[in-house]
């Protein structure tokens, strides 16, 4: 099979790689149609997590072809999307629908230990558990953002803890930010005040309802967020690119007794956390990776019918053979690419 793999920083092929196999008692090989490259992605293109070679993508929506003996939820031909985040099913922890508590560790596809999702066929272990059938309405694309960024970006709010009215800033505006945006004003935010160096970006925010917060350095925002507050800064913070700069950001906007939600990929260097400042001024400070399939039962529905809306993220689509343009273009970061979809082969075999 055909398989997304990064060699060394800004090095991306497509390889042939061997086939799954026959699957586990519980688990799945899913034909891939489509899988996005995430921001996460970028941390293994720009040499943020040097960890090579590494198969690449967690976030899939394909055809189940085969099962294992154990699978009783989902069927050979059903339409699924993957969870990006897996967990055994099995323990105490995933019985709380919360991969990031299984006992034996969550796993990232497209990391290392599993296999990459931007591959023509993807095994995926605990299948009951990590795949879930795609309800008639949502399309490949909203199905796409449920697997990791908007679920991401609804975790995010929800860590914000956010009450009727409050102010919140969302920092990064790539597709888990602009999530983040939506997810905010969905659960009660009365404002949601938007920032990115890139201005296209911040127009995009805009048409989701957000307040653009102007300026391109990390300077020039924090003064535009106080002057927007009165200098009080926001109730809440969003961080959806933990770099040290904006996490600094982070802690100078929020205002004090207030919660800063971090769902942004650091690198592996560590971050001098200001502690006294958080200790004296009362900051509450979260971060997670998305306990995705927890998720599903607040946004399936919402997206089902609607109330939360998943147009205006992805931005371009390309053949799995242009992988290598993809992903130049998304790490351009620019106004114009936001997210990009890789289309398989198996996507016009089942036109």
């Amino acid at each position: 099979m055909l398989s997304v793999v990064a060699h060394a920083p800004g090095r991306i092929s497509v390889d042939t790689v061997p086939d799954p196999g026959g699957p586990a008692p519980d688990a799945a090989v899913v034909e891939v149609h489509l899988a996005a490259i995430c921001g996460s992605d970028l941390h293994f293109y720009d040499g943020d997590l040097p960890l090579f070679p590494v198969a690449l993508g967690h976030e899939a929506v394909g055809t189940v072809i085969a099962v294992g003996s154990e699978v009783t939820r989902v069927r050979v031909g059903d339409r699924v999307m993957v969870s990006s985040v897996a967990g055994c099913g099995a323990c105490p922890g995933c019985a709380t629908s919360d991969p990031v508590r299984c006992r034996d560790g969550a796993q990232v596809f497209g990391s290392g230990a599993l296999g990459g999702a931007q591959s023509e066929l993807l095994a995926v272990p605990a299948a009951d558990f990590n795949l879930l059938t795609i309800p008639d309405g949502v399309d490949d694309e909203a199905a796409l953002l449920l697997t990791d960024n908007l679920a991401t970006g609804w975790v995010g709010a929800q860590r914000a803890a956010i009450t009727p009215g409050d102010d919140v800033l969302v920092l990064g505006l790539g597709a888990v930010g602009l999530c983040a945006v939506r997810a905010a004003l969905a659960q009660g935010a009365g404002r949601v005040l938007a920032a990115d160096p890139v201005a296209g970006r911040r127009e995009r925010a805009t048409e989701f309802g957000a307040v653009p917060v102007e300026g391109d350095t990390p300077e020039t925002v924090l003064g535009a967020v106080l002057e927007r507050t009165e200098g009080l800064g926001v109730d809440s913070v969003i961080d959806a690119v933990a770099t040290d700069a904006s996490l600094n950001q982070a802690f100078g906007a929020v205002r004090a007794a207030g919660t800063i939600s971090v769902i942004g990929v650091h690198n592996l260097d560590p971050y001098p956390l200001p502690v006294l400042m958080g200790v004296f001024r009362s900051i509450s400070l979260q971060m997670t990776t998305a306990p995705v399939q927890r998720t599903w039962a607040d946004l399936v529905p919402r997206v089902t019918d609607r109330r939360i809306r998943t147009d205006g993220i992805f931005t371009h689509s390309y053949d799995l053979a242009d992988a290598a343009e993809a992903y130049a273009a998304v790490a351009a970061r620019s106004a114009e690419v936001v997210k990009a979809v890789l289309r398989m082969p198996a996507a016009d075999r089942a036109r």
